[in-house]
């Protein structure tokens, strides 16, 4: 029997709070490295762990003494722990029904004791744990269980920071590039002006009428140049999809995108023996765009996509961009082969009503905000979605984001 999965009373401005982040999984190691290891050396343990949790999933984002990178939400441990305030122990994992039948408690690494912080947010949401773990049954000081709470709020401030850093440098970053080419481009027609201005002024009465003709001609060229050089600014970010623009950290582009998907959602479907496959417009694929929770939105949707899909079924998702004059507008779109939905889940869905937690054909338990959240952010962002399915036929979602 399937026991129901703890979820916070908070869960849907719990996983926002998380999305808000607009984090990268992939790439956070380097920043948490040193407080994991030494909250595995205050503790005294084999095993430290600094996860985060989403709708579906467990990421952790930096580890001691345990390669691992994500694992199901429902096989965790510190699913446990986001329920709590202060903290959550377990003396003996073998002595407890919630556990002692997890792959790491009978297999590889045959964890015994664990105890886990939550990460709390300004908000009050804890969107993950930091824990420690270890081969054997463990006692934690009160010394060392504040310490650890202190590592864990200097976690959630690092956390904070880089997403400050992140915006701060993307506005930054703008704003010189802005500053910088208009300075350049602009002084050469404004020079020109000046410069046939000034001739007029100093011939004076000396000036023919086919002189002056010819004088306004030129100024009226250097007029248009200046009107063109405003189109071309605005036009800027297609021109630049023609070459290979460098990515800055808050940029993707189609195949970058491709790969972060690739590397964070393929293990989950290799393990339920599903089909995943990711393919882009390799005609737009170097175009940049901001990463704007991408991440968040499609990962979300993959994972739900995965769970509904019986083994051996397929799961794609296919990314195009399309470039305007002002913008550029994304698509995205997830497709399965699983139980498919009725014209109601459609509905719900669409009307961000939806809060369905059942499970996964496997027996993978469900949460019920993934769904919401995905519709929630499209709407932040002026998308929109659309949904083709029928029970027992698949499911495709199709995403439409204006990206300014």
């Amino acid at each position: 029997m399937i026991s129901e999965p703890p979820i916070p009373e908070n869960e849907f401005n719990r996983i926002l709070d998380l999305s808000e982040l607009d984090l990268d999984y992939t790439n956070l190691e380097k920043n948490f490295k040193d407080l994991t290891k030494l909250a595995a050396w205050v503790a005294g343990t084999d095993i430290s762990l600094l996860n985060l949790i989403d709708s579906f999933t467990q990421w952790t984002i930096s580890n001691y003494g345990l390669p691992i990178e994500q694992m199901p939400r429902e096989e965790s441990v510190c699913q446990y722990t986001i329920m709590e305030d202060d903290k959550f122990e377990v003396q003996n994992l073998t002595l407890d029904d919630r556990f002692k039948d997890k792959p790491y408690v009978v297999d590889h690494p045959q964890v015994r004791y664990y105890f886990g912080v939550p990460l709390k947010t300004k908000n009050g949401n804890n969107i993950g744990a930091l824990c420690v773990l270890d081969t054997n049954v463990k006692v934690l000081t009160p010394e060392k269980i504040e310490m650890l709470k202190v590592i864990a709020d200097e976690i959630v401030n690092r956390l904070m920071a880089l997403k400050a850093i992140q915006t701060l440098t993307h506005n930054v970053t703008e704003t010189k590039e802005v500053n910088k080419r208009l300075a350049h481009d602009i002084r050469g027609p404004i020079g020109g002006i000046i410069g046939l201005a000034q001739i007029i002024s100093e011939k004076g009465d000396k000036n023919t009428l086919s002189e002056v003709l010819e004088f306004i001609n030129l100024i009226q060229k250097s007029g248009n140049s200046l009107l063109e050089l405003a189109d071309e600014i605005l036009n800027s970010e297609v021109k630049a999809s023609q070459k290979n623009p460098e990515l800055k950290d808050h940029e993707l582009n189609l195949q970058l995108f491709k790969d972060k998907l690739e590397k964070l959602y393929l293990p989950q479907a290799k393990n339920k023996e599903i089909d995943f496959t990711v393919t882009l417009n390799p005609a737009n694929g170097i175009v940049p765009f901001p990463k704007n929770k991408l991440l968040q939105i499609t990962g979300n949707l993959i994972s739900n996509a995965i769970k509904f899909t019986p083994p051996h079924g397929r799961v794609s998702t296919h990314l195009d961009i399309e470039l305007g004059k002002e913008t550029k507008t994304l698509f995205i779109e997830v497709s399965d082969s699983g139980v498919g939905l009725t014209s109601k889940g459609i509905e719900d869905i669409l009307s961000g009503s939806s809060s369905s937690s059942a499970n996964g054909t496997k027996g993978e338990q469900g949460y019920g905000f993934g769904l919401p959240l995905v519709k929630f952010l499209i709407d932040s962002f002026d998308g929109s979605m659309s949904i083709t399915s029928s029970p027992g036929a698949g499911t495709s979602f199709r995403i439409t984001l204006p990206i300014k």
